[in-house]
């Protein structure tokens, strides 16, 4: 008898503990809520479950850990956190903090990266729109020769495969995740073309868009100004292309470029050296690319800008000498317009 009302004590026992931790379970996971000011949780891109949930639980934004760590994994959530920023406003319960962060779409920064910029002008956007803290991890990051190797990009820097796109990154972004998602861009973009129809190598491709994309902002001219260039490789002639003497000394160029500039040899000043730089001096679009892989055929040798964006294109160096005159000597004919302002033919 006496081990009967033993049992039954232990039976009762064990009924009010498993009701009173049921009680507690629902009061966290349904009536505790987030009674602070809204706050901005950030999720870094790789962030295992574990810090979330440290950092969760450090800021006050969850009430227990221990229960946030068995709801996400019985709602079968431990890997679906997104990277992002969140705000977690007052009133929101455990169930909807994991709703926001693995279905919610995180606070991001719209950045544009407009055709024709180099490494050097991206990570000064990166830096100026707060999407990274330092321009200078940036550059490092795409000059790095490990991660060279790691994305398979023949060149000495990842200029040229970094895709002009409008994207949108988390604030204080990690450098791999945006370099990733640029590279990545590039290659779905240029899926469909065949890099390797050129008598250039897929690299050199992309070399000279890079210097077709910086020669012209005006699209119907990309693929006569691809055809020069082809041109003069043919004939062994140097490119002497301006913003590919400029790219080689572009972290220490104020701006004005003068003959001692074009003197100076760089891996970079086609002035100088009688082939492609090597490597790419921009960052092409689409556009640029196309136009490298069927460039226009004519005989065309030089061109002089017209200062409104196009170019003046002659077949010898006599007549090329003229247009500089008219064009680049005369102070009425130097005032600039844009070529947007012009008819496409």
């Amino acid at each position: 008898m006496k081990i009967f009302k033993i049992l039954k004590l232990s039976l009762v026992s064990s009924v009010l503990v498993v009701a009173a931790y049921s009680l507690y379970l629902f009061y966290q996971i349904q009536i505790w809520t987030f009674q602070g000011k809204p706050t901005q949780f950030v999720i870094k891109s790789g962030e295992a479950f574990s810090s979330i949930n440290y950092r969760l639980k450090k800021q006050g934004l969850i009430s227990n850990a221990s229960v946030f760590y068995r709801l996400s994994k019985v709602k079968g959530k431990l890997k679906s956190f997104k990277i992002g920023t969140f705000e977690i406003t007052p009133g929101m319960n455990l169930t909807e903090v994991i709703h926001l962060l693995t279905t919610g779409v995180g606070k991001s920064i719209k950045v544009t990266i407009q055709e024709g910029k180099n490494l050097y002008e991206i990570a000064e956007i990166l830096e100026s729109k707060n999407v990274i803290k330092s321009k200078s991890s940036f550059i490092n990051f795409v000059k790095s020769e490990k991660n060279l190797i790691k994305f398979g990009v023949p060149g000495p820097t990842m200029e040229g495969y970094l895709y002009p796109d409008t994207y949108n990154f988390p604030p204080n972004s990690e450098v791999r995740l945006i370099v990733s998602s640029m590279f990545s861009n590039f290659n779905k973009r240029i899926k469909k073309l065949n890099l390797k129809s050129s008598s250039l190598t897929p690299h050199e491709v992309i070399i000279l868009s890079s210097i077709v994309e910086k020669e012209t902002g005006a699209s119907f001219e990309r693929p006569i100004i691809a055809g020069v260039f082809f041109n003069r490789l043919k004939k062994k002639m140097r490119l002497q292309s301006d913003p590919t003497t400029i790219y080689g000394i572009f972290e220490n160029f104020n701006g004005n470029l003068r003959k001692k500039h074009l003197r100076q040899k760089t891996p970079y000043n086609t002035y100088k050296i009688p082939a492609l730089p090597v490597g790419p001096i921009s960052n092409p679009g689409i556009e640029s690319i196309k136009a490298v892989l069927n460039p226009k055929k004519h005989n065309y040798l030089y061109f002089v800008s017209q200062n409104d964006g196009t170019h003046i294109f002659t077949t010898n160096y006599k007549d090329h000498l003229a247009a500089v005159k008219k064009w680049q000597k005369n102070a009425s004919n130097r005032k600039g317009r844009s070529w947007r302002q012009l008819k496409k033919n």
